[in-house]
């Protein structure tokens, strides 16, 4: 792994710090790719994951960029073929002595051998408009971590970026080791240490970071099945600045508590309706083959995901706005051995190459989604000739709405129509043989059968939750009930072919 540059601190800091020093003194012997990815297969998983991890990154060509923990410069040199300026940093002094033997010929890039997280380091303010690091913060302490992040912001300019990638969970590489003081944390540590990441300028204003990005290194993923290798993309931006709609998605509709009161209505991995009967149903009308590619809109927690790749042994990328729903569709992950990746992105931003995917999927999420003909025209240009796309979706009667039924779609944000329009949509962005199929019916029965049990299992409910969960839960299913029973709400199930 590329070294760390880490503290020196006193008391307990102090005696964790020349642990990590005598760990990567003791792993930086041969300074071969190996022995800084602690790997014997890093050769090959460096010529797949280095493309990918600089395709995550924004526009650098020109701009000042900050590398910690450089090591022997794996990214380096790449970062300097693009940059106006790179200062490489590593706390261990043969490691970047041996980058500058490597990538000296660059004259864009400093090199320094210098501990990030020690006072003694003067760094200006607003200096960088990138900062990079590839395998550092799992070798500090919780502390450390937090008072870094707190310097990198303010070291950060204004619209500047911030990327890490980070082991979680569990090592990955298959390297001897007599000592281990490796922190594999889980995803959702960083996450909140960086949304807390504040700094101040001299008027007072206030900066924090703001998530681009959230996702696993697919080539762990395809070469390991191994989703531990998770990296994050985040942006300086005034504290004033509103991230409106995930932010609605995390603290409002899909609070972690929310997320879990859901996942046991509809069962373990699942946060749609009718959970693993309806996606086995669905799926089985893909006809999907070994080695295909699914991409998976509003992948919620990965339930239909793993039971995609362990059943049919296809790729599945999995997206969702809510930074939530992805943190726990990475720690479901953990130990299933498929061929599963996820990502917080926005549909409606994201972008894919032509012809990428064999399979779009997407459960009851696009209701969020104002403007479908745009998003079923991305659809159309990310699907390979031949394609399908398969979605389920709330949907609405032909004509105007109740007042009743019009305040919950403008309460919840959602935007319906009805099944015969919503197929027209298809048919519009491109697709051919589209089928439209009004599956209200099928959805009243669903939540008859989720409700009975949740009322069944009351007692048990309660333990868990408490009375006000219980009581939400069974007051929005026999609204949705009443609903969907009078003819307002519908349910539709659409499958169009490119």
């Amino acid at each position: 792994m590329d070294a760390p540059v880490v503290a020196v601190a006193n008391g307990i800091g102090e005696v964790e710090r020349k642990v990590q020093k005598s760990y990567w003194e003791e792993h930086s012997k041969s300074l071969t790719v190996e022995s800084m990815m602690l790997d014997s297969r890093a050769a090959d998983l460096d010529k797949e994951e280095r493309p990918e991890i600089l395709s995550l990154l924004p526009s650098y060509k020109g701009k000042s960029v900050l590398e910690l923990g450089a090591g022997i410069g794996r990214f380096t040199g790449d970062l300097a073929k693009e940059a106006g300026h790179v200062l490489a940093l590593d706390f261990i002094e043969s490691v970047i002595k041996k980058n500058e033997s490597i990538n000296g010929h660059h004259k864009n890039i400093t090199f320094m051998c210098a501990d990030v997280t020690s006072p003694n380091l003067k760094i200006e303010d607003n200096s960088f408009d990138l900062i990079f690091s590839n395998w550092l913060l799992m070798y500090l302490s919780d502390e450390e971590v937090e008072k870094l992040v707190g310097k990198m912001v303010k070291w950060l300019k204004v619209g500047g970026h911030i990327f890490f990638r980070e082991s979680c969970f569990h090592q990955s590489g298959d390297s001897k080791r007599k000592v281990n003081p490796t922190h594999y944390r889980e995803p959702r540590f960083y996450t909140k240490v960086f949304k807390e990441g504040h700094s101040y300028d001299k008027n007072g204003d206030s900066f924090e970071l703001s998530l681009v990005t959230y996702k696993c290194i697919g080539a762990y993923v395809k070469n390991k099945k191994n989703q531990n290798q998770i990296c994050w993309l985040w942006e300086k931006v005034k504290s004033t600045e509103d991230k409106d709609f995930q932010r609605f998605l995390d603290n409002v509709q899909y609070k972690t508590n929310g997320i879990l009161r859901y996942e046991r209505i509809f069962g373990e991995g699942y946060v749609s309706t009718g959970g693993v009967e309806t996606t086995k149903e669905f799926v089985d009308m893909l006809d999907l083959k070994p080695g295909q590619k699914v991409l998976d809109v509003g992948c919620g927690i990965g339930g239909g995901d793993f039971y995609m790749a362990e059943n049919y042994d296809v790729h599945v990328l999995g997206i969702d706005l809510s930074v939530n729903m992805v943190s726990f569709a990475m720690e479901r992950a953990i130990g299933r051995k498929c061929s599963v990746e996820f990502e917080v992105a926005d549909c409606t931003t994201k972008d894919y190459p032509e012809n990428s995917f064999d399979v779009i999927y997407s459960r009851d999420t696009i209701l969020h989604i104002q403007d479908k003909p745009a998003l079923f025209r991305s659809f159309f240009k990310w699907l390979k000739p031949g394609g399908k796309v398969l979605i389920s979706d709330y949907c609405k009667n032909p004509g105007k709405p109740s007042e009743e039924f019009a305040a919950y779609i403008k309460q919840r944000g959602y935007d319906l129509h009805d099944v015969k329009a919503y197929g027209k949509m298809l048919e519009g962005a491109g697709f051919h043989d589209v089928i439209a199929e009004d599956r209200t019916e099928q959805f009243l029965s669903v939540l008859r059968r989720e409700l009975a049990e949740v009322e069944k299992n009351k007692d048990a409910f309660v333990a868990d939750f408490t009375q006000e969960d219980y009581d939400d839960i069974v007051n929005g299913w026999n609204a949705k009930l009443k609903r969907s029973s009078a003819g307002e709400q519908r349910w539709g199930l659409f499958i169009a072919t490119k």
